[in-house]
């Protein structure tokens, strides 16, 4: 069983350097999360300079991310350029609804795309997984509308596949804990504000160095719910720890701290939406 599986990841590994090859002169959608930093890597060994990463820089990036984003590609010697994006002068994505993810993916691929036209590149591409297909994700709609490609989907790698190949690899991101934008903290209905993303972003950081590695800051107004990963729960419900919870987010404007006993667990946004939304499609 376990030879019959590595026969198929690396199957499907052949089959996404073809992928990547066919494409030609490649500009990847680059966040330095596992999936687009596994791609870029990938579409570095298949084309070598004829691809070019690029990483959207706008307030819901955390400064974390993009810093190691940039570490990472500059490790692997991947051509990358920092472009920026103004979703936050969008008021569709302002607003927060539920397709606010279309108009970050649309901000971003437009950009992309002229990128594309003026240098010559042939495709786009971005990191959707095959897991990925279950989720929630108006963002794909987007990537479709612009016609981005998906080699991963393609090639029917899975995000576990994906890690197993980058730590095979040898790429210390193999296991980086997923990270969606900061904006996705942030309730439906709340407007997205720099303010709102800079104390989600500050409580974080709070988070990181206290030593958790797998966590959300959830901004509900005065309310923030805390997720830490199930194995982290234990440390996260010491009466000392809570404390230093409350002293940290009530320093940060939240009236009221708390701590979701459900742990970590990504998309927990997206429960409060109705069917009808989950169901609903951009036009």
């Amino acid at each position: 069983m376990v030879g019959m599986r590595g026969t198929d990841i690396a199957s499907k590994q052949e089959l996404l350097r073809a992928h990547l090859q066919k494409l030609g002169r490649l500009l990847v959608a680059y966040s330095g999360g596992v999936d687009s930093a596994y791609l870029a890597w990938a579409a570095y060994q298949a084309s070598g300079q004829k691809m070019l990463a690029m990483i959207a820089d706008s307030p819901s990036l955390a400064r974390t991310q993009l810093a190691d984003a940039v570490a990472f590609a500059q490790e692997q010697s991947i051509p990358l350029e920092v472009i920026a994006t103004s979703e936050l002068d969008r008021p569709e994505y302002v607003r927060n609804d539920a397709q606010r993810c279309f108009f970050c993916k649309d901000e971003l691929f437009t950009l992309l795309e002229e990128v594309r036209a003026v240098r010559g590149f042939d495709a786009i591409a971005y990191g959707v997984n095959l897991d990925d297909q279950g989720d929630f994700r108006p963002g794909q709609q987007a990537a479709n509308a612009h016609h981005a490609a998906a080699p991963l989907l393609d090639a029917g790698l899975s995000k576990e596949e994906i890690r197993a190949l980058a730590r095979q690899a040898g790429l210390r991101i193999w296991d980086k804990p997923a990270s969606a934008c900061l904006s996705s903290r942030i309730e439906y209905g709340r407007p997205v504000t720099r303010e709102a993303l800079g104390v989600v972003e500050k409580g974080e950081d709070a988070l990181r160095a206290l030593g958790f590695r797998q966590f959300r800051v959830r901004h509900h107004g005065e309310i923030v719910r805390i997720e830490v990963a199930r194995e982290e729960l234990e440390r996260a419900l010491d009466p000392a720890m809570a404390a230093r919870f409350t002293t940290i987010f009530k320093a940060l404007g939240f009236k009221f701290v708390t701590l979701d006993l459900e742990g970590f667990r990504s998309g927990s946004m997206n429960a409060l939406l109705p069917a009808t939304d989950l169901l609903r499609r951009t036009s």
